[in-house]
């Protein structure tokens, strides 16, 4: 994996027309920031918060440094033939009877959870959703632009205040908190991605420390107050790899508790196993995490892409159409149940996985279909032994919270009552066994659309997109990446719909021809036209036929989006 700085290019710049006065940020020694001068802006950008983000990337840059290093030699293992499995040095810690730190009150509850990005009419929606949590996005559902990222803090901060409003002209409607609302949680990018608007002792900050710092020093004591019943804030940590990662965190929410002078374990996070190496590291993650611990989630669509990624080495391990890999594939459910006996066992919450499905208002038949597939996989799940599960729209909310009170009735959770002792004898060949299926052409035109349509929104700002009745965040994309690269890679049959042919550039290039077609077609001229559909094509089409696979798409694409202003920091 090439660092951020061997591969970024340098970005736009744009000049200020005219300026009167000081422009800038006030900034302590060493920050540069290079995002754009807004007022608005500035109250978020405070010296004192900038302070707070610097020593936190000073003391941990060189951990996290290592750490992505340590992903680069474990990639070369798995990509030399080696396969993940469960590391004999931590035995000790997954034999071990430990628990973690008790679940606050506040969070107790967690049976629907809604996400989104930080968009300001959004997390108005998803906090008045009646869902129990709002997990807030600076990750997947999220492009990363300086823009998007200073108006997500600002939206988050008076979501915490309680004066967050949004007024939409064209329906004259003023949306506004109501007086009960979901629990916030907030996600901040993974490790692997920079922040390049702000540069710190001359180079970029990461990405996530700039979204949990300037976040956490802003609101922590108003989130305790009003949210958090004096715990709190709240956390998803996303994309690890390993439980090293996972310490760095514990030592950030260590940091920053030490900072404000607040209670130990004040800080709560539940982090994703969304990477096939971190399934055998649950254990230990959550004992780096255990003061500050409420759980796994099963981030299933990630999970997908990163089987693929982890195994890019092994022609063996073709993976079928993605729309057959589910949850009844024998290494998905082993993942999941392995997940509820961990955390339970641990004294943690058991998270499940995403219902993407968005409302067919124009289809009432097919939208009653789709919700009854949602409510199914919603029932698996608590019948498992979830204790709560992820949706992207509203209109899910009720159903997916009508089958998991049905079924935990006045519980909060079945942290105690469904330990799965069961899944404790699961092993590496569960969780690694090649999943069944076919491939089809079919599948290689909806990856190729479906990551072309995404991509073009991410590279024009938005992160989160309603696609053929999905809710696609940068998942879908990564997985459609990477499955059309593996297929191309080791030349797939097309053998599910009787083709009998098998993947090679010739057919993707006549396939890719014919998709921007369909999209021109169901977009319209004009929005192809003033969008970025050939910008995108280009960069999805050369990273799914490049002789090496990227390990994340965004970070090719983020060149693109980033925008540095001359006029930035000043030290007043």
């Amino acid at each position: 994996m090439a660092s951020f700085e061997e591969t970024f290019t340098q970005p736009k710049t744009t000049v200020p027309k005219k300026s009167s006065g000081i422009i800038g940020y006030d900034v302590p020694d060493g920050v540069d920031i290079r995002g754009r001068y807004d007022p608005e802006f500035s109250k978020i950008l405070t010296r004192g918060a900038l302070q707070f983000v610097a020593s936190l990337q000073r003391e941990f840059r060189n951990h996290i440094k290592y750490a992505m290093e340590c992903r680069r030699e474990a990639k070369m293992r798995y990509n030399n033939g080696g396969l993940p499995g469960f590391d004999p040095t931590t035995k000790y810690i997954r034999e071990g009877e430990w628990v973690c730190a008790p679940v606050p009150e506040a969070v107790a509850d967690r049976r629907v959870e809604i996400t989104g990005p930080v968009d300001r009419k959004m997390v108005i929606d998803a906090l008045n959703s009646r869902a129990k949590v709002f997990m807030a996005d600076f990750e997947d559902a999220l492009s990363p632009s300086w823009e998007n990222l200073m108006r997500g803090q600002i939206n988050l901060r008076d979501a915490v205040n309680r004066t967050i409003t949004f007024q939409d002209q064209a329906r004259n409607k003023v949306y506004k908190l109501n007086d009960q609302t979901a629990t916030l949680f907030v996600r901040p990018r993974g490790w692997h991605l920079p922040e390049a608007h702000i540069f710190i002792d001359g180079e970029p900050a990461t990405g996530c420390l700039v979204d949990f710092g300037l976040y956490f020093f802003h609101n922590y004591a108003n989130f305790r107050k009003a949210q958090g019943q004096g715990s709190g804030p709240f956390f998803y940590l996303p994309k690890m790899e390993h439980s090293r990662e996972a310490r760095i965190w514990n030592n950030v929410f260590e940091r920053a508790e030490k900072w404000v002078r607040i209670e130990k374990g004040s800080i709560r996070a539940t982090a994703l196993i969304e990477t096939l190496p971190a399934v055998f590291q649950m254990n230990e993650i959550l004992y780096e995490l255990r003061d500050h611990s409420v759980g796994l989630n099963c981030g299933r669509w990630d999970y997908i892409f990163s089987y693929i990624k982890t195994f890019q080495g092994h022609p063996d391990r073709v993976l079928p159409d993605r729309t057959q890999v589910g949850m009844a594939q024998h290494f998905m459910r082993s993942y999941s149940d392995l997940l509820i006996h961990t955390c339970h066992k641990r004294g943690v919450h058991a998270m499940g996985g995403m219902a993407a499905h968005i409302p067919i208002r124009d289809d009432p038949a097919a939208n009653e279909a789709a919700l009854e597939l949602v409510r199914k996989d919603k029932l698996r799940e608590v019948m498992a032994g979830h204790d709560g599960t992820w949706v992207t729209h509203p209109g899910l909310v009720p159903a997916c919270m009508e089958v998991f009170t049905n079924n935990m009735g006045n519980s909060p959770n079945q942290i105690h009552s469904m330990k799965r002792q069961d899944a404790s004898i699961l092993d590496e060949e569960d969780l690694l066994q090649r999943p069944r299926g076919v491939c089809t052409l079919e599948c290689l035109r909806l990856n190729t659309r479906v990551g072309i349509q995404y991509l073009e929104a991410w590279l024009t700002g938005l992160g989160c997109v309603p696609l053929y009745n999905f809710m696609e965040e940068a998942a879908a994309a990564e997985i459609s990446r990477v499955q059309n690269w593996q297929w191309l890679k080791y030349g797939a049959e097309l053998d599910g719909d009787g083709l009998g042919v098998k993947v090679n550039l010739d057919l993707f290039g006549r396939v890719v021809e014919e998709e921007m077609a369909r999209i021109e077609r169901e977009v319209g001229k004009e929005k192809f036209k003033k969008g970025m559909y050939k910008v995108a094509c280009k960069l999805f089409t050369g990273q799914c036929s490049a002789p090496v696979l990227d390990d994340f798409m965004t970070l090719d694409a983020y060149n693109n989006i980033v925008i540095h202003h001359p006029i930035g920091s000043s030290r007043l």
